[in-house]
């Protein structure tokens, strides 16, 4: 029989991450469950492909995840692991890059929360190999599929609009607008941000401080963005801060308050603290609870 939690040892375990736009947004509605849990894994693999650095000439994160990979994780056979890529990939949550000579394809997985009207062949032309390209024509009309009935699969959904000469610009500052209050609705229905104003009432300046960062850094049009003294690419910044949550969060106020060294720079400390807090939240967590089981004996 299986035990029941105590306190915060649910913390201590790894999670998939299922974003509530899946859910919520009338353009997935009708995607599958499994599809989306499909999506879950895939954007967890992108933390792996992050810290691998596994990105394109133009900074975009990808990942490989084969069918094998998909069977196992699903328990599910070949058919199906195809048909939910392909319905993934029909919504616009995922592009595939097919490379050819029994390679995995290449895996771009989409943001939920963005959309362009922008065609991927007419990219591809500013940004993928002759090679590239030709196979995937090649691809589609093997298929005898017509443009205009795979409109959606050629879609191009650039994650975050982004600076100048990477093929995204922001044309006026009504769309740059609508762009910020995109950005910043998600966050606020991703920390759940009145509950956790309520939930910590003293430090409500420094979460809407918080939240007027990530809004201004996800929205930046550097190419690059200094994390700890390291210039990141800045899409790999803005898919690292995109994973925050109301416990990301309660982990960084927590940060803080404990921090007793002086911080010149508390925008670039903050800016820190917030894109590791994915990746060290838990072992903290983790070594807090292994102290506190383990205190050290009392000199005598």
């Amino acid at each position: 029989m299986l035990d029941y939690f105590y306190g915060g040892q649910a913390d201590l375990f790894s999670f998939y991450r299922l974003p509530k736009a899946l859910f919520v947004d009338p353009r997935f509605r009708a995607v599958s469950a499994d599809s989306k849990i499909l999506y879950g894994l895939l954007l967890d693999r992108m933390g792996l492909s992050v810290k691998n650095g596994w990105t394109d000439d133009t900074g975009r994160v990808y990942i490989i995840f084969t069918t094998e990979e998909i069977m196992e994780a699903l328990y599910c056979a070949d058919n199906k692991a195809t048909k939910l890529m392909k319905e993934l990939e029909g919504v616009g949550l995922i592009e595939r890059k097919r490379r050819g000579l029994g390679r995995p394809s290449l895996i771009y997985v989409k943001n939920f929360i963005s959309e362009s009207s922008e065609p991927r062949i007419q990219n591809r032309e500013n940004h993928d190999s002759g090679t590239v390209k030709n196979a995937t024509l090649e691809s589609l009309k093997s298929r005898g599929i017509k443009n205009n009935q795979n409109h959606t699969d050629l879609s191009e959904t650039d994650p975050f609009p982004s600076g100048e000469g990477d093929g995204v610009a922001v044309g006026t500052e009504s769309e740059g607008n609508n762009i910020r209050a995109r950005y910043q609705e998600y966050f606020l229905r991703q920390f759940a941000f009145d509950s956790l104003v309520a939930s910590c009432p003293d430090d409500e300046d420094m979460l809407r401080e918080i939240l007027e960062l990530l809004v201004d850094t996800v929205c930046s049009k550097r190419r690059l963005i200094r994390i700890a003294g390291d210039d990141k690419p800045a899409e790999v910044v803005k898919a690292q801060l995109m994973k925050l949550n109301g416990d990301h969060l309660r982990f960084v106020l927590m940060c803080l308050k404990e921090n007793t060294t002086q911080v010149r720079n508390i925008r670039q400390y903050l800016l820190a603290t917030l894109y590791n807090a994915p990746m060290t939240m838990h072992s903290s967590y983790a070594a807090r609870v292994q102290h506190d089981m383990n205190p050290k004996p009392a000199k005598c």
